[in-house]
């Protein structure tokens, strides 16, 4: 079952002008803070690509030579069990189980040279953030999230947005959250709460709109089967009461009227909600909206499309990140996350690479790039694929199970004028490490950021109010942009 979760310094002007430009920053007049401030401090502006990001996020990590980079030439107990395809781009071959995509990759970049040194899967927190894990207390798995962490890329966004809300009339405010994380906060499924997903020590007001899913049983993988329409029932984390206040009940009250205040005041009765305060308020207000009740309708979608998205939870869920962007959404995160404690992350075997995660994300990106090409909304969003690791490029069982891999991995980037086809980096012969062009979390971070029009140096503010740059030592690849 889906559910949704969440001194002055004045001239005679009244204001300084440069207070004004940073408190302006990202989305006013369709630039960020870089274009306001970089022709004082850089000399030069930043023009947004992208009104929007979609990311997704293939947690565990899908290996690198099952994908995007074959290695047919290397031993066999490298190269592993599947054959490689021709693609549309020159010097790119696929696995065999990318039919789709392989037909299509004249309509995306693939970045073959990811790496980092954090080879286990708190790397979710440096490929969200572009940051390293800050040290903390994480529980005893070591892995939960907390408020020391740095704030996700969308709340870096939805931090922006809010600034440059302040400046607006109310009438011109935005309606719409700025980031949403579907369907599930990532390891929420699995009974943990991985860090790199939220507002860090921005603060909660940041963190997304979120998502979230319960599997049938134990054994259940809602990313492995098709899902009903019972199991896609949203509602809002934080906000419903104990009367469980879904979107579907909302619904079906009697009037908007009634809705609204039906959930106010249990609002008003849950202490709970209450401490929360502002920001409940907000989701509240958002989730009891005709426009927020309209972009979680997937039932308004024809059943033709919803098929070729894939009635999986991944599939279905990357069919809500699209009505997401086209309701206001910047940046919207769609998670492939781990209910049975593996998915991607395949030590074990190959058997479910084969039969459901290759095949689930042949049909559901390439669906997604197809469907937003056709609405006109890859031309301003930025599309996103990737895992926080690769896998090892030796096999480690008879089955084909494969270990952590973060020194060589690929990602996948469409959209927002990036160049169809081409491919950035090369490993080398194992797929083991970058041999030409390594490609950090922060360059892409970068990158990421350069294609919403905010620069790299973009000063946040953190918890004891010191000024820190948004990506701190990389540079965009701009040679990705047509």
């Amino acid at each position: 079952m889906l559910t949704v979760q969440g001194h002055t310094r004045q001239l005679c002007d009244g204001v300084h002008r440069r207070d004004v430009l940073r408190a302006a920053g990202a989305g006013l007049l369709g630039t960020s803070l870089t274009g306001l401030l970089a022709a004082e401090e850089a000399g030069q502006i930043v023009h947004a690509k992208a009104k929007s990001v979609m990311f997704l996020f293939l947690f565990g990590g899908p290996s690198q030579l099952d994908t995007f980079d074959m290695k047919p030439q290397a031993a066999q107990q490298i190269r592993g069990p599947y054959q490689p395809i021709a693609s549309r781009s020159p010097g790119l071959q696929m696995c065999e189980h990318l039919p789709q995509l392989a037909t299509m990759s004249d309509q995306f970049a693939v970045i073959r040279t990811m790496t980092h040194q954090q080879n286990d899967h708190n790397a979710c927190h440096i490929i969200q953030t572009g940051h390293a894990m800050p040290p903390a207390e994480r529980g005893p798995a070591r892995v939960n999230a907390t408020e020391v962490d740095w704030p996700a890329y969308g709340s870096v966004v939805e931090y922006l947005d809010q600034q440059a809300d302040h400046l607006r009339p109310p009438e011109q405010r935005r309606d719409f959250p700025s980031f949403v994380y579907l369907p599930n906060r990532l390891g929420h499924i699995q009974g943990y709460d991985r860090s790199g997903q939220y507002g860090g020590w921005l603060g909660r007001s940041y963190s997304p709109l979120a998502t979230k899913v319960g599997k049938r049983d134990a054994k259940d993988n809602p990313y492995f089967r098709d899902c009903t329409e019972q199991d896609l029932n949203f509602r809002v984390e934080g906000v419903e009461s104990h009367a469980d206040v879904t979107v579907d009940r909302l619904n079906r009250r009697v009037s908007l009227l009634d809705q609204f205040d039906t959930a106010r005041r249990e609002l008003d009765l849950s202490s709970k909600v209450r401490d929360f305060g502002r920001l409940r308020e907000r989701a509240l207000d958002l989730v009891t909206s005709p426009k927020m009740r309209a972009a979680f309708d997937l039932g308004s979608e024809s059943p033709q499309l919803r098929d070729r998205y894939g009635r999986h939870l991944f599939g279905q869920s990357v069919l809500m990140g699209r009505r997401m962007i086209e309701a206001g959404a910047r940046f919207v995160t769609v998670l492939w996350d781990s209910p049975d404690g593996y998915g991607w992350d395949s030590h074990g075997h190959s058997n479910d690479v084969k039969n459901h995660l290759l095949p689930g994300l042949d049909q559901s990106l390439a669906t997604l790039l197809s469907d937003m090409k056709e609405r006109g909304l890859l031309d301003d969003t930025l599309v996103v694929c990737m895992g926080e690791m690769g896998r090892t490029p030796k096999q480690d069982t008879a089955q084909w199970g494969r270990g952590h891999w973060s020194y060589c991995f690929p990602a996948v980037l469409a959209g927002a004028g990036i160049r169809g086809g081409a491919v950035y980096g090369r490993s080398d012969k194992d797929s083991a490490f970058p041999h030409e062009k390594p490609v950090t979390p922060e360059a892409l971070g970068a990158t990421i950021f350069h294609a919403l029009g905010i620069s790299p140096e973009t000063r946040l503010h953190d918890a004891f109010g010191r000024p820190v740059s948004a990506i701190d030592g990389g540079e965009p690849l701009l040679d990705l942009f047509g």
